[in-house]
């Protein structure tokens, strides 16, 4: 499980700012109670120099420094007592001058070890939500908000089910596949069917649900990944190749890939190839992926090798929507 580098570059600089902040709040605090209360401030530059006392009492030569400890101990004590009583007769907590962390598990630092704190990786899982939105309309679009009243429950031409029953069986795929990503039977999706069925609004559930549950999410259409094979294939600029290959990088490597709109894209032998390539790598390093196509399962086998469509028919659990067009129905209702 790993975030993108530019998503844990800006969560990790939002912790650090967030630290900052709180570091800022606190010095003012601190200055606010000294002005109020400058025998506070005398006890607290006296406690500090407590620290030198015992360091010069255990280096002194010929005398055994523990008694002399003993006092400045005692005298520490005291001191911290009356500080605690000055706060308190003022309406001040005890601790209302010790800076603590918002995070006692990483100190602030995001890292207990070598393992991601669970406060970064909240901002992480924000920080990619924020980067899906800008493509997906993650606003509204939740499991939550997800309705079956425009799947008719009439009988659908073609199928053993109607729509709103199929639907229902969808969801619960979609949903479960979500909240236990990782571990659910169906490792990969392929959602197959007509447009404005909700292929695209389900897609966007379970990539909220899996980025909000700590996974690395890459969400792109299938012109969009293959003009970057491409890229990174062909072009002569330096700079331009190093940056499709990261990008290429983040759809083999990341935890979950959605890959919109597969038969949008011209269908060369290069794409065939290329979606082979992606296909194949992430079954391999079993990484899940969720595929989306106005294509039916006839029509794939057409447009594609006997290798790519044995793998999606082999490798993922395909769910084929169907109904009256979900936006059209909406947009007359209105």
């Amino acid at each position: 499980m790993g975030y993108e580098p530019a998503v844990l570059r800006r969560a990790s600089r939002r912790l650090e700012e967030q630290r900052l902040r709180r570091e800022a709040e606190q010095e003012q605090v601190r200055r606010d109670i000294y002005a109020r209360l400058p025998r506070v401030a005398e006890i607290d530059r006296e406690l500090k120099g407590t620290i030198y006392q015992i360091i010069a009492a255990s280096l002194k030569e010929g005398r055994d420094p523990v008694p002399a400890i003993g006092v400045i101990r005692d005298r520490n004590l005291d001191l911290q007592a009356e500080r605690a009583r000055l706060l308190a007769d003022h309406g001040y907590t005890p601790d209302a001058l010790d800076g603590r962390p918002a995070c006692a598990k990483c100190n602030d630092t995001g890292w207990v070890g070598a393992s991601m704190c669970t406060c970064l990786r909240a901002l992480c899982a924000q920080e990619q939500i924020r980067e899906l939105s800008k493509l997906l309309d993650l606003g509204e679009q939740s499991f939550d908000s997800f309705s079956l009243d425009c799947y008719s429950p009439l009988p659908w031409p073609g199928e053993r089910v109607p729509p709103r029953e199929n639907m229902e069986f969808i969801y619960e795929v979609c949903l479960n596949y979500a909240q236990k990503f990782g571990k659910f039977y169906f490792r990969n999706l392929f959602l197959t069917g007509a447009p404005g069925l909700g292929k695209t609004f389900l897609s966007a559930c379970i990539a909220r649900t899996v980025s909000e549950k700590g996974f690395s999410v890459v969400y792109d259409t299938a012109v969009n990944i293959f003009a970057q094979f491409e890229e990174q294939k062909f072009a002569r600029d330096r700079l331009e190749a190093g940056e499709a290959r990261d990008e290429t990088k983040r759809y083999l490597g990341c935890d979950l890939l959605i890959l919109d709109d597969l038969g949008s894209e011209l269908t060369t032998p290069f794409v065939q190839s290329a979606l082979y390539t992606l296909i194949n790598s992430r079954l391999t390093a079993d990484r899940r992926t969720v595929i989306s196509s106005n294509l039916s399962m006839d029509q794939l086998r057409q447009r594609y090798t006997p290798q790519i469509a044995s793998r999606l028919e082999g490798e993922y659990r395909v769910l084929p929507f169907y109904g009256e067009d979900i936006r059209l129905l909406r947009k007359g209702q209105l």
